[in-house]
């Protein structure tokens, strides 16, 4: 049975959710939110462990990151991020006449642990972007307009080797879709007893998990197409009440 739920404000209307964390990304950054990690991509790819086969090409281009991908990428960043915190970021996909700009998947996981495992890249090289070696993980996924743009799904990865889909969480809303060429700003806020996902400031995902996964690593992911990545950050929130 499954332990969390989900609210979809894409489609459900007239909830009552009173704080500025719920409803604002942006003032609880600025109000609550200490950076704590970013990257900008004008260098390397130093804070980053990519997992890919050998047709498909990551690198840093137009101060940027960039995934073009012909069989499955994963991009992860190398540190841990735990709860209370902001993963934000800009992603767009690529449609200017390459083989792999199909305008679709601007995919990521977040809290990745592989149970049993004291490193979690120790596998980097057997995985190699394949998807469903990934299964196995402790994760949250979204497909972000993922099914050549037709989508956006949530999925908790238990751990199991399974990774269940629930109605509720797949969402077609054109809103929640990419726009070619069109940066997509992304704030996934992780609290201690809740998450939260915006797409341009707007509600996503309120996702209420009894068995919540609170630390792990996070990665970029996607599947023949062309990504562009950019403003890449990370906070820690200071939730404690003032008196």
């Amino acid at each position: 049975m499954q332990k969390f739920k989900v609210a979809l404000l894409a489609i459900t209307m007239g909830c009552s959710l009173p704080t500025y964390a719920i409803d604002n990304p942006e003032a609880l950054i600025q109000q609550k939110g200490t950076l704590i990690y970013s990257d900008t991509f004008n260098q390397n790819l130093s804070q980053w462990v990519v997992e890919k086969s050998a047709v498909s090409e990551v690198s840093i281009k137009q101060a940027a990151l960039d995934i073009d991908d012909a069989a499955g990428t994963t991009v992860w960043f190398r540190h841990s991020i735990s709860t209370p915190s902001v993963i934000e970021f800009d992603g767009t996909v690529v449609v200017a006449g390459g083989p792999n700009d199909r305008g679709t998947d601007l995919n990521f996981f977040w809290m990745a642990q592989e149970p049993g495992s004291q490193d979690f890249f120790a596998k980097s090289d057997w995985r190699a972007g394949d998807m469903r070696k990934y299964d196995p993980m402790q994760l949250y996924y979204i497909g972000y307009g993922a099914n050549d743009n037709s989508t956006t799904r949530f999925r908790r990865y238990p751990g199991d080797g399974t990774r269940p889909l629930l109605p509720e969480f797949d969402v077609t809303d054109k809103q929640f879709m990419n726009i070619p060429n069109q940066p997509t700003n992304i704030k996934i806020v992780s609290l201690d007893d809740q998450i939260l996902v915006f797409s341009n400031n707007q509600k996503l995902y309120e996702i209420n998990d009894e068995e919540q996964f609170k630390s792990g690593k996070f990665g970029f992911r996607t599947w023949k197409s062309h990504l562009k990545i950019d403003n890449f950050k990370v906070y820690s929130l200071n939730m404690e009440h003032e008196g």
